[in-house]
Formats: C-alpha cells, sequence, structure tokens
C-alpha cells in the first residue's frame, strides 16, 4: 500500500481494502490532481475566454487529515458542496481522498505534479487564446500562499495564470492580491460574525449562499448582490460585492445558519 490509511475512517478504509479497484488506486499516485472546467459555473467561463482547473480534495477533515478549520464555527461542514453533483458518486470521494492523502503524505511530489498541470494548463489556454484559471482549494481551504507563491508569481507573469479561491481564513497574507484572489465566504452564524466583521474591515469580497435563489435580493450587508452561478470566475467581480450563490447540495435542505435566509 502506498499510502498509510491509519487516519482514515474505518470505514474507508475497509470499503479500499474489499475493493480490487480501490486497492488499485491507491497503490499508485493519481494521474490528474486538477479536473479542467468540469463544473457547469467553470463551462460558463469558456464563453467568456475563461478556462478554469480546479483541485477537489476530501473536505474538513473527513480523510483524517484536516484541509479547512473553520467549518464548525462557520457551520458549512453538513452542507459542504463536496457531495453535490458528481461528488455524489463514490468512486469520487475516494479520487478525492486519494489526492487528499497524497497531499499530506508526499507533499513534494503532488507539488511538483501541480506545477506540471499547471504549465500544460496555461500553454493549452494561452495557445487557443483563453486565460488560464487555477482554483486550488475546490472543496478546501488550504494556504497555498505557503507553499508555491514564487510558482504563482512566475505563472501569473509567464503564462497570464489568474489564481483564485474562496476562504473563510481572514488571517491569510497574500502579498499580491492580484496574483492569487481570495472571496471570503460568509455564514450567518453568531460565532462567526468576528471574521465576517475582518473581513469587512479588510474590504474583502464576500460570496454567500442564499436559499430562495428566485428571491435574491439588490444588495445584501449594504454591497450590491452579483449573480455567482453565471459563472465562476471571482477574480472579475469588483471587491464592494456580495456575490450570491444558489443552493445547491445539502445546502437546499439546510435550516440552520450557514445558508442565507431570503
Amino acid at each position: 500500500m502506498l499510502y498509510d490509511l491509519s487516519k482514515v475512517p474505518v470505514d474507508l478504509q475497509q470499503t479500499i481494502m474489499e475493493s480490487p479497484k480501490y486497492m488499485g488506486w491507491f497503490n499508485k499516485f493519481p494521474s490528474k490532481l486538477f479536473g479542467r472546467d468540469t463544473n457547469h459555473k467553470t463551462v460558463k467561463g469558456q464563453k467568456i475566454g475563461i478556462s478554469t482547473e480546479i483541485i477537489y480534495q476530501m473536505p474538513s477533515s473527513c480523510s483524517g487529515y484536516q484541509v479547512c478549520g473553520m467549518e464548525d464555527i462557520a457551520g458549512c461542514k453538513e452542507v459542504c458542496l463536496n457531495e453535490a453533483g458528481r461528488g455524489a458518486m463514490e468512486s469520487v470521494q475516494f479520487s478525492r481522498l486519494r489526492k487528499t492523502l497524497y497531499f499530506f503524505q508526499y507533499r513534494r511530489e503532488f507539488i511538483e505534479q501541480l506545477k506540471r498541470e499547471v504549465v500544460v494548463h496555461a500553454k493549452w489556454a494561452n495557445k487557443k487564446g483563453m486565460i488560464p484559471a487555477v482554483r486550488p482549494n475546490g472543496t478546501s481551504d488550504i494556504l497555498w500562499e505557503l507553499y508555491i507563491w514564487d510558482f504563482m508569481c512566475e505563472t501569473s507573469e509567464k503564462y497570464g495564470v489568474k489564481w483564485y479561491d474562496y476562504t473563510k481564513k481572514t488571517n491569510r497574507l497574500i502579498p499580491d492580491p492580484d496574483i492569487y484572489d481570495l472571496t471570503f465566504s460568509y455564514s450567518n452564524r453568531k460565532e462567526y460574525q468576528p471574521f465576517v466583521e475582518k473581513a469587512v474591515q479588510q474590504g474583502m469580497r464576500m460570496a454567500g449562499v442564499f436559499r430562495n435563489e428566485y428571491n435574491i435580493p439588490k444588495e445584501f450587508m449594504g454591497l450590491k448582490c452579483i449573480d455567482g452561478d453565471a459563472t465562476d470566475v471571482r477574480f472579475l467581480d469588483p471587491m464592494n460585492a456580495f456575490i450570491a450563490l444558489k443552493a445547491k447540495g445539502k445546502a437546499r435542505k439546510d435550516m440552520g445558519e450557514f445558508v442565507i435566509n431570503n
């Protein structure tokens, strides 16, 4: 076995050990880290000349390793997009699990592969006359600026790569937001409000999930609402805006405080 499964939840370990397919998967590195234009929003980005690649890992500490960190305070764990769309498929979940173990157990190899894939994507997009965009935190909140900042700068300058993500962390120190664009993820939960207030003080763009997609307000928290489902290219949105997202997956039925009642 290439990966150490000791931190992985027992039920997932058992499924892997009983499946010849998954045993094969977990005895080798993934052939791809990124998915290119694999969800409906990134596909929409192609229409405006932007091709996006996203890495999806197993969120929170579901793999035995923590890739988020704010889910309990924000109340987003139970409504995570992890199981929305294709994420509901067992094979997709185990693919995300393998990527997560790869990141934590073979960090150097993971980052080397990430860099190779980004360059390939950037060259492909440039050849097609498109802007290459990269979102490394599809279902995670890893501080990538600590691991690949120089590479982000290099690819931004050489290939015009647009790096971006959503985050629930207000303590991230990004040397140049034009290189790595972050949108703060809003939650109405009481315990989370100090972080919302800090994001407001920092002038961060915000995004929130609304329960009723047919009644999105024109403004929220004094900020103009922008349709966040038209595309996923947040780096084109103004900073003084609130990105309105419709509830998806488990969030449709959530009655907690993460989804905004409207």
